[in-house]
C-alpha cells in the first residue's frame, strides 16, 4: 500500500498547490481494495503537513434498517441489503460536502456494520482543506439501458429476473448520485485486477472486523460467514465490473493493483 499512498500523496499535493478552497477528493475501489487504509494514511500525512484533512466514507452514509425495509417494500426486496445506490442517505452526503466547501462546521456520519445500523456521529469538524470521500462506487456513472437486460450472476437471475432492482439502482446513479458525485473535484481509482478477487478481499475485511470487535468484547452476531459474503458481493458485481471497465479512462489517477493489493507497474 506504500506505493499507492506515495502516488496519491504526490498527486494530491499538486492538486492542492495554490488552491484557495477545499479539495474534494473521490477515492473509488472495489470492496477490500484498501480504500480506507489509503485514506487514513493520506490523512495522517496531510495532517502532519498542516493540511486540515477529514474522511467521509460512502459506507457511513448507509440508511438505517427501517429505511431500507421501506425501500424493499416499495421498490424491490434486494434493497433491504445495504450496498448499492439507493441504500445511502445521499442528501446528507451532499450537505456534508457543501458545508465543507463553504467552510462551515460539519458533523461526519458513522455506520456500525456489526449492527447494520448508523452509529453515533463524530464531533463537529470546523475547517477542512481536504475531504477524502471514499467508497466502492464513488464517482460511478450509470450503465446503458441495453446493458441491464441480461442478469450477470445467480443473485440477479433468481431475485431480479425482471430487472426491476438493477434498473432502479441505475436510475439512482443517473439522478441523486450524479448530484453527489458531481461535487468531487478529483477522482482516484484503486483498480482491482478483476471482480474475481473481490470475494476474497471482502472475506479478509470481515475477518479483520471480527477480530477487532472480539478484542473489544463486542457483539459479532451481525457479521457474515463465507457463504453470506459470497452472496453479498453479488449485489456489487454489476457496478464493480462497470467501474473497472469505464472509469480508468476518466479518473484523474488510476492505481492498478494485483491480487495482493500491490501497485502494479
Amino acid at each position: 500500500m506504500t506505493g499507492s499512498l506515495d502516488r496519491v500523496d504526490a498527486a494530491v499535493s499538486g492538486w492542492l498547490s495554490g488552491r484557495t478552497e477545499p479539495l474534494i477528493l473521490g477515492l473509488c475501489g472495489a470492496q477490500g481494495s484498501g480504500k480506507s487504509t489509503l485514506a487514513e494514511g493520506l490523512r495522517d500525512r496531510m495532517t502532519g503537513r498542516g493540511v486540515r484533512t477529514a474522511i467521509l466514507s460512502l459506507d457511513d452514509l448507509y440508511l438505517d434498517g427501517a429505511a431500507r425495509a421501506a425501500l424493499a417494500a416499495r421498490i424491490h426486496p434486494l434493497l433491504r441489503t445495504r450496498g448499492v445506490p439507493l441504500t445511502h442517505d445521499v442528501a446528507r452526503g451532499i450537505r456534508v460536502i457543501d458545508h465543507v466547501r463553504a467552510g462551515r462546521p460539519v458533523t461526519l456520519p458513522r455506520f456500525d456494520k456489526a449492527r447494520d445500523e448508523p452509529a453515533a456521529d463524530t464531533a463537529p469538524v470546523d475547517g477542512i482543506d481536504l475531504l477524502l470521500f471514499e467508497g466502492w462506487c464513488v464517482g460511478a456513472t450509470p450503465q446503458a439501458e441495453a446493458a441491464l437486460v441480461e442478469p450477470i450472476n445467480p443473485l440477479e437471475r433468481e431475485a431480479d429476473g425482471d430487472g426491476t432492482w438493477r434498473r432502479a439502482v441505475n436510475a439512482a446513479l443517473r439522478t441523486d448520485y450524479a448530484a453527489l458525485f458531481g461535487r468531487i473535484d478529483r477522482l482516484v481509482l484503486l483498480a482491482a485486477p478483476g471482480f474475481e478477487v473481490v470475494a476474497g478481499w471482502r472475506t479478509e475485511q470481515e475477518q479483520t472486523l471480527r477480530r477487532g470487535i472480539e478484542a473489544a468484547g463486542g457483539d459479532t452476531s451481525g457479521l457474515m460467514n463465507a457463504a453470506a459474503i459470497a452472496r453479498f458481493v453479488q449485489h456489487y458485481e454489476r457496478l464493480t465490473r462497470h467501474i473497472l471497465h469505464e472509469m480508468p479512462a476518466r479518473a484523474d489517477l488510476v492505481l492498478p493493483l494485483d491480487g495482493a493489493r500491490r501497485l502494479r507497474a
